[in-house]
């Protein structure tokens, strides 16, 4: 007999041969099903997501985790407005990239197929394990999740109500397989499953991330941590600039696209930097800056060295002031993790500068960083960000969850 793991990964790889044949239609219509049914059961999961949150306070996890935590009925009817566009966006498997006819007359071509078992390893955030599940069934994969011991009694009911939908449309339920095991050892066991599972994407905690990608034996796709800034331009609009900040640092802390750091200006930071610091502060958001920030605001206190690399995930933000726009470039660009970076200027000519010389996965002028999202993208939902450079970056939508195959069609030709 083979382990808990192996049977998984064994039941996924034969389900994952099934989800390659159906069609766009057939899989349009289970998306749709399986919307319908976390409607029907939201106050199920609603309560099995309480004993997460009660067992989290219990444990002393702060409130910016405990918000990616939580589940609503607006966040359970998010969830299935993903899956809803995820049936309404064009399908990319089959789709042919491109056919050449060679000297010879054998026209070679490319098209997409399907990954084949896609494992994802996640902390947290419950909704991830619907949005893995559409993402991955409309591309034609199986997907193994293991979810966070946090949030294991939330990811029981999602992946139950998903079950309930596939059975009633009559689809293989081992296209979605929930790891109920939560200790390390499944874990260390997933990331050495080669042959079985195709591909596997971590998301979560820099430590998380860190593990699988140093001790797996499955081709990762990394989705990385976001340590990401705003960069306040000399001559940039004070009210933009501090909406902008106040936004990408508050609206949600707890994500990786929330701003963890200001850059600002010197030209800008008289005038600017007390707009910015005001907004922070009615959210209570400690403020950690330079000697140069805490000399225009009492309310900055000092920041250390690791402060400009740090995540925090929290009400807490570094505050940089540099002399020119190059100095803020490097400084980003030796901090940042490659995630989401952005711009407040008026200056058409340094927000070219910067989208052309920042090395991040999405880098915006004069918008939040809060944006990088497959939703907010038109995506549907997405699988994660990745921050590597190989296969996928950014927010991960339909394609990033294909291959290709070469195609090749001939009238009898042989090679000489």
């Amino acid at each position: 007999m083979g382990t808990y793991m192996e049977a998984l990964a064994k039941h996924a790889k034969s389900a994952s041969r099934e989800a390659a044949k159906l069609g766009t239609d057939e899989k349009n219509r289970g998306l749709l099903a399986v919307a319908e049914e976390l409607i029907a059961q939201q106050e199920l999961i609603l309560e099995e997501n309480k004993k997460d949150l009660e067992a989290a306070k219990e444990k002393g996890v702060k409130q910016s985790l405990i918000d990616r935590l939580a589940l609503s009925e607006k966040r359970i009817s998010d969830m299935a407005e993903g899956l809803r566009q995820i049936a309404a966006l064009d399908d990319p498997v089959g789709e042919v990239l491109y056919m050449k006819t060679r000297p010879n007359g054998l026209r070679i071509g490319q098209k997409r197929v399907p990954l084949g078992v896609v494992g994802i390893i996640y902390e947290s955030r419950p909704n991830v394990t619907a949005d893995a599940f559409g993402l991955c069934f409309k591309t034609g994969n199986a997907v193994i999740l293991r979810g966070g011991s946090d949030a294991i009694h939330s990811n029981q009911a999602i992946v139950r109500a998903i079950k309930a939908a596939l059975r009633k449309m009559k689809f293989n339920q081992d296209l979605i397989l929930l790891v109920e095991d939560t200790s390390r050892d499944v874990v260390n066991e997933m990331m050495k499953m080669h042959g079985w599972i195709d591909v596997l994407i971590p998301r979560g905690g820099a430590g998380l991330i860190a593990n699988v990608v140093q001790n797996s034996t499955v081709p990762v796709i990394e989705t990385g941590t976001g340590n990401c800034h705003v960069y306040v331009d000399e001559g940039a609009d004070p009210v933009m600039a501090a909406d902008i900040v106040e936004n990408a640092k508050t609206q949600r802390m707890g994500v990786c696209n929330a701003c963890e750091s200001l850059v600002i200006h010197a030209a800008a930071a008289d005038e600017i930097l007390p707009r910015i610091v005001s907004k922070l502060k009615a959210h209570n958001v400690e403020m950690r800056g330079d000697e140069r920030a805490r000399a225009i605001s009492e309310d900055i206190i000092p920041a250390s060295e690791e402060d400009w690399g740090t995540e925090y995930l929290d009400a807490v933000i570094s505050i940089k002031v540099v002399d020119s726009i190059d100095e803020a470039i490097d400084h980003i660009n030796k901090y940042n993790t490659g995630h989401s970076e952005s711009i407040v200027t008026k200056d058409y000519a340094r927000a070219l500068k910067f989208l052309d010389e920042i090395d991040a996965a999405a880098v915006y002028v004069n918008a939040s960083t809060r944006f990088t999202d497959g939703f907010e993208f038109g995506f549907g939902a997405e699988i994660g960000i990745s921050t590597q450079k190989l296969h996928a970056r950014g927010p991960m939508g339909l394609q990033a969850l294909t291959t290709t195959k070469y195609i090749g069609f001939g009238n009898g030709q042989i090679r000489k």
